[in-house]
């Protein structure tokens, strides 16, 4: 029987890479709770983490531009963790553990390989990067889903999250993508451990 893991996450997206992560070793996800606001999320930190203590947990969280770097977010954030508690940090943005399957993710928008950044946890901002990679597609239904229609105000597409999710399920390589993504790699192996330990 594979060990059952439950997992909390920003939004949507997340929960879809997050099934996949647990999926890809050979985990089952029970639940995985979505709590769009992220303060709120960090709030509720200590009482996933006394859940913890008798369940395998995965929290999910991306680090934006709160901290310099992910050890000082998790220190400050859950100091810690229960044995059975893999909180994870995203850097800066789920989005960049998606382009760091580079191959994949070129492919799935439709551009060149070479324009997707070989460093996707230096940027600033990788939603953004994702955006303006899609408006360079050749595919118009990249463009029409990802890419905000002029003077809509939008961050992102109105079917922006919806691909997102595809690609998590059906197209990303978690292993190849980790081989550009550090925290992701760590994520990988926390997750790992977690079902080890069970």
């Amino acid at each position: 029987m594979p060990v059952s893991v439950s997992g909390v996450v920003e939004g949507i997206t997340d929960q879809a890479a997050l099934a996949q992560l647990i999926a890809h070793i050979k985990a089952e996800p029970s639940q995985i709770v979505t709590i769009e606001n992220k303060k709120h999320l960090l709030k509720r930190l200590v009482n996933y983490n006394q859940a913890a203590q008798f369940s395998p947990w995965v929290v999910l969280v991306d680090l934006d531009l709160d901290f310099d770097c992910a050890v000082k977010a998790k220190n400050a954030w859950l100091a810690d963790p229960a044995d059975t508690m893999c909180f994870r940090i995203a850097v800066r943005k789920l989005e960049a553990w998606f382009l760091a399957d580079r191959e994949n993710i070129a492919r799935f928008l439709g551009v060149s390989v070479a324009l997707v950044p070989k460093d996707p946890e230096a940027l600033d901002d990788p939603k953004l990067e994702m955006v303006n990679l899609a408006r360079k597609s050749k595919k118009r239904a990249i463009i029409a889903n990802m890419v905000p229609r002029e003077g809509s105000g939008r961050a992102t597409g109105i079917a922006y999250a919806a691909s997102l999710i595809d690609f998590a399920s059906n197209h990303w390589n978690p292993d190849q993508a980790a081989e550009n993504s550090e925290s992701l790699r760590r994520s990988i192996e926390c997750l790992k451990r977690l079902v080890e330990d069970e």
